[in-house]
């Protein structure tokens, strides 16, 4: 073996190892993870939808995530409603364009929200500014607002309901345990509302 492949190996497993421990803290907040699918939970059987927003590895976080709820995670159901609102570019651009990029999420948020939706936003260092005003504008239309932040939360845990804190600075494992996060909040939000009698494949 040469010396840059035992190099390529050893950091291959440092990183698997720390996120691997890092989604073991997670597994601490069990019961804060579980709040936040209960939310969801309300908010779907109100009749309700939920938005979700994000910056880049975030905004495709956004997007896996609402398209699970839509499409499906485990079982087959009925459609749930979830739109992120990272993925009109004409919007994002013209909005970014004519007021600010710090106003993007904002705007769709004073679009679709109705009382009673809920707003993700998922931002690693919580302190994204169009994420904060997104939830900021989710609040002033009475929306449930959901974070999904990096240790401490910053100013979008200062503006959310809920949110789930992964205990770390370190961005590419913070988004890793964030999709876990995500898929657990879709497994249970399927779970509780379609049951087990549909067909799992």
């Amino acid at each position: 073996m040469s010396e840059i492949t035992a190099q390529m190996e050893a950091l291959i497993r440092q990183r698997v190892e720390t996120s691997t421990a890092l989604k073991h803290e997670v597994a601490k907040q069990s019961s804060l993870v579980a709040a936040v699918a209960g939310k969801l939970i309300e908010t779907y059987k109100a009749g309700k939808k939920v938005l979700l927003f994000g910056n880049g590895g975030s905004a495709a976080d956004a997007q896996h995530l609402a398209a699970e709820l839509v499409g499906r995670y485990y079982l087959r159901r009925r459609a749930l409603p979830a739109i992120a609102l990272t993925v009109n570019t004409s919007v994002i651009t013209a909005v970014g364009n004519d007021y600010g990029f710090d106003i993007v999420f904002a705007r769709q948020v004073e679009a679709f929200g109705d009382v009673g939706d809920t707003a993700i936003g998922i931002s690693t260092s919580g302190e994204s500014r169009n994420v904060i005003e997104g939830l900021k504008a989710a609040r002033r239309k009475e929306m449930t607002t959901i974070g999904m932040t990096g240790t401490g939360g910053g100013g979008v845990r200062r503006e959310s309901d809920l949110c789930i804190c992964v205990p770390s600075n370190d961005t590419p494992r913070v988004q890793e345990a964030h999709i876990l996060i995500g898929h657990l909040l879709c497994e249970l939000v399927e779970a509780a509302l379609c049951g087990s009698a549909d067909v799992r494949t």
